[in-house]
């Protein structure tokens, strides 16, 4: 059982770090900022191994092309992440723009990368959809607290570009290391964000000191979070893994409620005890 056990607290822990550096995004004043400066000391320190990989023989002219995609791909997930935090809740967008990569992502991997999901998997997907739909709104007509179009558009946007670097990912898992991956994720990543940063205007000791603290946890936490991913699905197919990290979702809800002090609203708890109950079950039954 080891060989299943590991890929899951992989994933998990992804997760869970996943919706703390999140978190800490949304807590900060300029999101573009925040989100370039916590990606800088992973990717300087993983630049070698991704030289070093890319320039060994015997590596199919197709798979640079996969990570040139990837890169892209990240550029624009980063873009819009940055404006979904900046202008909605986190409690309503993150579940929003995860929710659109799980449900989406186990229906690519069974059509392009010949995976299977049973029947219990498939009831632990709706589930976790059906809890989504339910805390994003657009399961209501009516709410008290509506998202504004370019909201919902942002993060739809941030959900399908995980879905398409993590389809690209995976495919590229078979000629480069996680390591190496995520190092050309983080400068596709940071590449998105850097024509948005006011760099004239940033006072970087007075950043530093008021802010080193959270920018070292984040730095941490968001490369990290990726790279445990990245080594689960190595381990492990992308339908069984990719549904499990959508335990962050549940804390990602619980954060901004009760950390952020947003709308307590009754059907975002609902919402992620069904969202918790579609995870048991792709996680126990879904392969």
């Amino acid at each position: 059982m080891s060989w299943t056990i590991l890929p899951v607290l992989l994933v998990l822990a992804s997760g869970i770090a996943h919706a703390l550096w999140n978190l800490l995004a949304k807590r900060s004043d300029d999101k573009a900022l925040f989100l370039l400066c916590i990606f800088v000391p992973t990717t300087a320190l993983l630049l070698p191994r991704l030289f070093e990989e890319l320039t060994r023989p015997g590596v199919p002219p197709q798979s640079y092309w996969l990570l040139l995609l990837s890169s892209i791909v990240q550029g624009f997930y980063a873009f819009f992440l940055s404006k979904s935090l900046t202008h909605g809740d986190i409690s309503q967008v993150y579940p929003m723009m995860r929710g659109i990569g799980t449900m989406l992502l186990p229906l690519m991997s069974v059509l392009l990368l010949n995976e299977r999901l049973t029947a219990w998997g498939w009831a632990g997907l709706t589930l976790i959809a059906s809890g989504f739909l339910a805390m994003s709104g657009l399961a209501f007509a009516r709410r008290r607290n509506p998202i504004a179009p370019k909201i919902i558009a942002y993060t739809l946007a941030v959900g399908l570009c995980t879905m398409g670097y993590v389809l690209v990912d995976k495919v590229n898992l078979g000629q480069f290391s996680p390591p190496a991956l995520l190092a050309a994720s983080n400068i596709g990543f940071m590449a998105g964000l850097v024509p948005f940063v006011p760099f004239r205007r940033i006072r970087w000791k007075k950043l530093m000191k008021e802010h080193g603290a959270t920018l070292a946890i984040g730095s941490i936490l968001s490369p990290g979070s990726y790279l445990l991913f990245l080594f689960a699905m190595s381990l492990s197919p992308l339908t069984y893994v990719a549904p499990l990290r959508e335990i962050g979702t549940v804390f990602g809800t619980l954060f901004g409620i009760y950390l952020l002090r947003e709308p307590k609203e009754a059907v975002r708890i609902v919402s992620a005890c069904m969202i918790f109950s579609g995870i048991v079950l792709i996680g126990g039954w879904g392969m």
